[in-house]
């Protein structure tokens, strides 16, 4: 019995470093987040204010690469925060876990290594996303996002999708379709973040989990940058 009790101990004790570093992994890939977040809202020609203000949440994919096992595919790997309360209008919630994963999602910029942002434009959406795998352009309407100062010259395919998508790559900013590719909930991110199981949206409807400190500086942001939520109050009943 002492025997296998040592043998337990030491397995636990060598498995410490992996999990501690799978930690870490997940407190920098929010931060990166936050960060590239930042960056691509400092463009000046940058995702309109007036879109920012109608998202009901934002996922951010820093450093999405092209995968080796296929033309085209690709995976990354980020976060998602959303306007908090039954009808998305309060404060920005801890973030949830997210993976993207898509067959062709645009890489025409060479395969270099891509920063994605994505607008969820209205609760069915947001819940669908939430709730599972989504394959934008089919489960959910997506499309490039338009650029500037505000979205009034924006057509109405644009101001009717779920989603609408950017990227910056090689210091290059654009709106991008994304169409095809599937985002989802990442819950073994989530565990590793929140140091338990809890899933997407008990984190972010119920308020499940507290902010961590690697998601912070995304969370205060937001909250400074789009403290208040415009959309149509009809569209959040």
């Amino acid at each position: 019995m002492k025997r296998l009790f040592s043998c337990l101990l030491a397995v636990a004790v060598l498995a410490l470093p992996v999990n501690a570093g799978e930690d870490k992994k997940e407190s920098e890939r929010l931060e990166n987040c936050g960060q590239v977040l930042k960056e691509i809202m400092d463009i000046p020609d940058n995702i309109p204010q007036d879109l920012i203000d109608q998202a009901e949440c934002i996922i951010v994919y820093p450093s999405v690469v092209k995968a080796a096992f296929g033309i085209g595919a690709s995976y990354g790997r980020g976060a998602m925060t959303c306007r908090t309360g039954e009808h998305f209008t309060g404060p920005w919630s801890a973030p949830t876990m997210m993976a993207l994963e898509g067959a062709s999602i645009g890489f025409q910029l060479g395969g270099q290594a891509t920063d994605f942002v994505l607008l969820v434009m209205n609760p069915r959406g947001a819940r669908a996303i939430l709730s599972s795998k989504v394959k934008l352009g089919a489960d959910a309407s997506a499309a490039a996002g338009p650029k500037g100062r505000n979205a009034e010259a924006a057509t109405d395919v644009t101001m009717r999708a779920e989603v609408l998508t950017y990227s910056r790559a090689r210091g290059l900013f654009a709106g991008i379709s994304l169409a095809g590719s599937t985002v989802r909930p990442d819950n073994g991110a989530n565990e590793k973040v929140y140091g338990k199981k809890v899933g997407a949206k008990d984190i972010v409807f119920k308020g499940a989990v507290a902010v961590p400190a690697s998601a912070q500086a995304l969370v205060a942001y937001l909250n400074k940058k789009s403290p208040k939520n415009l959309s149509d109050p009809k569209s959040l009943q």
